[in-house]
């Protein structure tokens, strides 16, 4: 039976995407895989405890502080939904923020945040190589081989072929990666709970952070966790039933991780014995996950060998390719619509006969072997300030990373902001505005917490989110474009856009 893609094909002029065939599980997959549970918990949560640049944090209430980031989160999820239960194209945010703001801003929009998603897709085709390289292979006594930046080209090349190949490859691929490494983490959290000299429910007390600040700045660094949970609509256009499964996907991909990141949380507060000057100190902060994972001589959790330790060092590789590998399947999507658009060239729109985004997914990899080559030819690349002496592909990533992540949470606010104009016509004016609330003071916060204190060279990222908004800025004024494809193309909305 021909579906409603089918029927309306590609008569009007603007390029198409394959047949309406990811199932909800894809478009959860695409959302999880982004959003990157195991990395974020192997890495980012002590920022929650107090190991930022503010020097503020939950503390011992870092599980109490993940879930009021979730509550935040869902909040703009809300948002999300009930603009993707209106457009099901690939444009996402981009489409949302035009439905309240208009087609400038839209466009405007659009640049900064698919800036901002090739900016982590970049980040991790960075990473993959030195993480593989320098700490996965010795693990297994294996030295050699390819260095850090041919690991890293072989990297973009295979999300290149994984992105031209078809979407549904990259979905599933993305679940059996965090699927697997998921698993693997969580069940070693339940085993570090179990063994703690300590459990105890103080770990949810918001009395028990070091301040209220300090939850505060909790909240604004846990919100940085759940990046990414919006990127299952970028599929809408190629969802079976758009209208049910990109909303439930949404709520979905953020509870389960929340349940996932309360667990890690959890265990990493129990796991260093409820205190906080081991956990935040600079020998643990900067892994946790693997401080806990090290062999019981050496304090850890790992029994009397080191596999259990190079078990987390493999799967949390796995996590970090499907983080990449998100984030490059939502850049070729938007990067396709604004060019489908002709916000930006059209030749960047082009597709394979079956429909898979070609032409994006070659901008997305080119952008991501030039940072490649970048790290590899520019030594100096960010290596000052607090990243003095820090692996040069590390403090690469954490730099390219950061900016990309302050540009999303910006995005995050025009689009709450935008949506007392784009939804004005929802029947749930309270919840509306209720959420709106919370989600703009949720992106003013995260942005707060990544100006606020900050040390070189982050100090400087603001400028430079600014500097690629002025550009976006120059482009959108002074290329209009044509109608958006979701007016244009009857399947790609619901009429109700306003």
């Amino acid at each position: 039976m021909a579906t409603e893609m089918d029927k309306v094909g590609g008569d009007a002029g603007y390029e198409r995407l394959g047949t309406r065939r990811l199932k909800l599980v894809d478009v959860v997959a695409q959302s999880v895989g982004l959003i990157g549970p195991v990395f974020s918990a192997a890495f980012l949560i002590p920022l929650i405890a107090g190991t930022g640049f503010s020097g503020e944090g939950a503390g011992v209430a870092t599980p109490f502080a993940v879930i009021l980031a979730a509550i935040g989160t869902l909040a703009l999820g809300w948002i999300v939904a009930q603009y993707a239960k209106r457009v099901h194209a690939a444009g996402s945010l981009y489409d949302y923020v035009t439905m309240g703001f208009g087609t400038r801003v839209g466009g405007w929009t659009g640049w900064i945040y698919y800036g901002a998603t090739l900016l982590l897709s970049s980040a991790i085709a960075v990473l993959v190589g030195w993480f593989l390289r320098d700490n996965v292979l010795p693990a297994f006594g294996i030295e050699g081989l390819l260095e850090s930046w041919m690991w890293s080209l072989v990297y973009v090349l295979l999300v290149f072929l994984v992105l031209a190949a078809g979407v549904q490859i990259s979905t599933r691929l993305q679940l059996v990666l965090a699927l697997v490494s998921a698993a693997v983490v969580l069940a070693f959290f339940i085993k570090v709970i179990v063994e703690a000299p300590e459990n105890d429910l103080r770990a949810f007390n918001p009395a028990e952070a070091p301040s209220y600040t300090g939850i505060l700045f909790g909240v604004l660094y846990g919100v940085l966790i759940f990046v990414g949970f919006e990127t299952a609509a970028n599929l809408a256009e190629e969802a079976e039933h758009p209208k049910r499964a990109i909303p439930r996907a949404v709520f979905l991909s953020v509870s389960i991780v929340a349940i996932f990141y309360i667990v890690a949380a959890y265990a990493q507060v129990a796991g260093f014995g409820f205190d906080m000057d081991v956990f935040t100190s600079p020998e643990v902060a900067g892994a946790p996950l693997f401080a806990l994972g090290s062999p019981e001589a050496q304090g850890g959790y790992g029994g009397s060998s080191d596999l259990i330790l190079k078990i987390l060092l493999v799967v949390v590789l796995l996590d970090v390719m499907a983080v990449g590998l998100g984030a490059a399947t939502a850049s070729a999507r938007g990067i396709f619509a604004l060019a489908r658009d002709r916000k930006i060239p059209g030749v960047f729109a082009r597709t394979t006969a079956s429909g898979n985004t070609v032409g994006s997914a070659l901008v997305v990899a080119v952008v991501s072997a030039g940072w490649v080559l970048a790290t590899l030819l520019v030594e100096m690349l960010f290596a000052n300030g607090v990243l003095t002496g820090v692996p040069h592909e590390l403090a690469v990533f954490q730099w390219i990373s950061t900016l990309g992540a302050f540009m999303i949470m910006s995005v995050y606010g025009i689009l709450a902001l935008g949506a007392f104009s784009g939804l004005r016509e929802h029947p749930k004016r309270v919840t509306l505005v209720i959420t709106g609330v919370i989600g703009i003071a949720v992106a003013v916060g995260a942005i707060f917490g990544a100006i606020y204190k900050v040390l070189p060279p982050f100090d400087r990222i603001w400028l430079w989110a600014v500097i690629w908004a002025a550009v976006g800025l120059l482009v959108t004024l002074a290329v209009k474009g044509r109608e958006p494809a979701r007016r244009a193309l009857a399947d790609l909305s619901t009429g109700e856009e306003g």
